[in-house]
């Protein structure tokens, strides 16, 4: 397949003319692995709220790490490795900016999966795993570039670009978290500023994890004014402000709920698309409870309802199937309702307490105190 080009690719084209004599292009084009990390590196400029994506990058880079660190780059008895123990790589992937919540899944199969799905005619996958045994290795094919009867090993290049591409995304975070502190320090004095930075993440273009926060933080206030009576008798009624909770961290595998409001017991998801299968989907897996949907889209609550329903129609062909899970939807709650809501809040005097939220919620999902102690990636040049 040919390069895909995005601002990044000129800097692995650097690192590799710096590391092998400028001949940077020819080995990036005989390079199956190379090229999926230049496809996996574009996020690297996409500024400071995009998702830095990292457990694909992780899987190469710590296979690869053992690869040198063992010695192979001297010897040429790899297929004699015992490999690496999974718990080795995990602990390490862990180890590295952004990876501390890390899986499994990008060491077991979705690298394979992925890189198959870019490189379909390449007959090596990256990782070779012995499932007995559960121990891994890079697949050393992919090692080398090939071409005009030279062949050159690639994974020291593949070490470096990497710790590039976090770097810059590490460059990327600092300054989103910057901006976040600069927000606390200026809600009392600027509030203006607050609110247009506030509804800049609400943008279309901003990162999903983000959007999740911020729509978060203005609902939680939002709904903490709303009173509830309620009680075992009408005589005997108990007053509630309503609370919004956060789950967990956001693409967490929760069921489908992000957000949990008590005392009604109100299920919310969070999402980019209109997809009728992966609403249902959703449904399904809370078995059908009413669910309010957030989408991140300035279309109509009424166009994002006919979407679904002209593509569930498409899909099942029976009215009463997809009415019943039209049902399931509790509300959908768009960009402009979300504003709306924000405007609410300020007007409430509640600037001060979303900004402060945001701040706190986005530390803990990136890991702020963590992820600026930046290392622990080795230099093997």
């Amino acid at each position: 397949m040919s390069i895909i080009r995005h601002p990044f690719t000129s800097k692995i084209v650097s690192i590799l003319d710096d590391m092998y004599g400028d001949i940077g292009e020819t080995i990036l084009s005989h390079s199956s692995l190379l090229q999926y990390i230049n496809i996996k590196t574009k996020a690297a400029n996409k500024g400071s709220k995009s998702r830095p994506g990292l457990a694909n990058h992780y899987a190469i880079y710590v296979l690869v790490e053992d690869y040198v660190s063992k010695g192979y780059l001297e010897r040429d008895d790899y297929a004699e490795s015992d490999g690496a123990r999974f718990s080795d790589l995990l602990t390490r992937q862990r180890e590295l900016p952004f990876g501390s919540k890390l899986q499994n899944h990008a060491l077991n199969h979705r690298l394979n999966q992925e890189f198959r799905k870019y490189f379909p005619q390449e007959v090596s996958s990256p990782v070779i795993r012995d499932v007995e045994t559960n121990r891994y290795w890079i697949n050393e094919n992919l090692m080398y570039a090939k071409f005009d009867g030279r062949k050159v090993n690639v994974a020291l290049a593949i070490l470096k670009i990497v710790d590039s591409y976090v770097e810059a995304r590490m460059e990327s975070f600092n300054s989103f978290m910057g901006e976040c502190t600069k927000l606390l320090e200026m809600k009392e004095n600027n509030p203006s500023a607050s609110v247009a930075f506030i509804r800049g993440l609400l943008q279309p273009n901003v990162d999903a994890r983000i959007f999740e926060i911020v729509s978060f933080s203005i609902l939680k206030f939002y709904y903490a004014k709303k009173v509830l009576y309620w009680g075992w008798s009408p005589s005997n009624l108990r007053k509630e402000y309503l609370s919004l909770y956060k789950t967990g961290r956001t693409n967490a595998n929760d069921g489908g709920i992000d957000f949990v409001m008590k005392p009604l017991g109100r299920f919310f998801q969070v999402t980019e698309t209109i997809d009728a299968g992966k609403y249902f989907l959703d449904i399904d897996k809370v078995q059908r409870f009413p669910i309010t949907f957030v989408v991140k889209t300035s279309e109509s609550i009424e166009t994002i309802r006919e979407k679904l329903t002209e593509q569930a129609l498409a899909k099942y062909r029976v009215r009463k199937i997809v009415e019943r899970y039209n049902d399931s939807i509790e509300e959908i709650v768009n960009v402009p309702m979300l504003i709306d809501r924000f405007e609410e809040v300020v007007k409430n005097g509640k600037l001060a307490e979303v900004v402060s939220e945001i701040v706190n919620q986005s530390r803990v999902e990136f890991n702020v105190e963590e992820e600026r102690q930046f290392g622990g990636i080795i230099n093997y040049e």
